[in-house]
């Protein structure tokens, strides 16, 4: 099983949803950035469990405990270790459910991959709860990132057919790009956000639920970090992104809209603006053949709806190999999307770091 990512910045993650503790192992940290513990959690609450009526009303702190990399809460330059204790699991919703698999969910994969071993409880290492380490990760880079003058924020861009306003494409300012991470429901416009809260409450009355897309960004990124092919920008932040579960698709700049343009309308002009070269537009997201244009890195991603539903839906038997039917209790989100906007940012900004720690001698920053 592989639970790590990054090259010069590597990322591991450990445990299980209803084990005794989860967390992160982070090897390649810079020393001597100081790490805020109150901007941390002010991260890490925004993906904590049972904030408000729209999210599972599991209740855990998140409050991460530093077993090594910090000293005096500056990072040291050895390997950095986290966990978060788990204390509100209630396995006995999920019995049933080593039998009879839940639809679009890991139980039956998982199943099979693990020959029936793998600690499924609460969704097991395949649980959405496995992003409070990322989230911790993702925060500390963030801060590093900073005095650095690299920025990422997001926001949802969409519930259903509800949709918010986007970013600017160019003109990007750190205001705007932080602004939806500072609301109780992230949205640029608040009243597309009531609507989208809307949505999300007929979907959970209806004992079902319903996905949404989060637009991410981030600013200040330097010219010239990636690699063309393989190993390019987007490449790295698409394999890291589709780690966070529920994730589906990952688009950038103009994303699936450049299929239904013509080159002359998709193409972005250079310019030269205060001797710095820039694009009157902003359809390519950042990043041209694989390396950063040095113009906002912009990027979509798609949530899908939460597979764990109370409406009766149609599955199988593992013991008895039969067809039979299921209706999930439990404590489930009625919509994921809302509480991975953070860990959306938090991926993204463990890649930028990757990538810029890629870029300068030996590593060091």
């Amino acid at each position: 099983m592989s639970s790590e990512y990054g090259t010069k910045l590597k990322v591991s993650v450990f445990g299980e949803s209803h084990g005794s503790a989860i967390g992160v192992v982070i090897n390649g940290l810079p020393a001597g950035y100081k790490i805020e513990t109150d901007e941390l959690m002010k991260l890490m609450d925004r993906r904590r469990p049972g904030a408000n009526n729209l999210v599972t009303p599991r209740k855990e702190r998140d409050v991460p405990v530093f077993l090594s990399g910090l000293k005096d809460s500056v990072t040291c330059g050895s390997p950095l270790c986290a966990m978060i204790e788990n204390h509100d699991a209630h396995s006995s919703d999920y019995s049933a459910l080593l039998d009879t698999p839940r639809p679009s969910h890991a139980d039956y994969t998982a199943a099979v991959a693990f020959k029936g071993h793998a600690d499924m409880r609460g969704g097991g290492h395949f649980s959405g709860r496995l992003t409070a380490p990322l989230c911790i990760a993702g925060g500390i880079a963030m801060q590093i990132l900073a005095h650095h003058g690299i920025y990422i924020g997001a926001h949802i861009s969409s519930i259903g057919s509800i949709d918010d306003v986007a970013f600017p494409t160019v003109g990007l300012t750190r205001e705007i790009l932080v602004s939806a991470g500072k609301k109780g429901f992230p949205t640029l416009d608040d009243s597309r956000g009531s609507s989208m809260r809307s949505e999300i409450e007929s979907a959970a009355s209806d004992n079902d639920s319903i996905g949404g897309v989060i637009e991410c960004a981030a600013i200040g990124v330097p010219v010239g970090l990636g690699e063309p092919m393989f190993d390019g920008v987007e490449n790295r932040l698409s394999s890291a992104l589709f780690g966070i579960p529920a994730v589906k698709g990952v688009e950038f700049g103009a994303g699936f809209k450049s299929a239904k343009m013509r080159g002359s309308q998709h193409n972005d002009a250079f310019l030269i603006e205060s001797d710095r070269i820039t694009t009157e537009t902003n359809n390519h997201g950042g990043v041209l053949g694989g390396i950063t244009s040095g113009m906002p890195i912009l990027l979509r991603v798609a949530i899908k709806p939460t597979p764990s539903i109370g409406k009766e839906q149609r599955t199988i038997s593992l013991s008895r190999f039969e067809s039979t039917t299921l209706s999930i209790s439990g404590r489930h989100d009625p919509c994921i999307a809302i509480r991975a906007v953070p860990c959306v940012e938090a991926v993204v900004a463990t890649v930028i770091l990757d990538l810029l720690l890629e870029g300068t001698h030996n590593g060091n920053l």
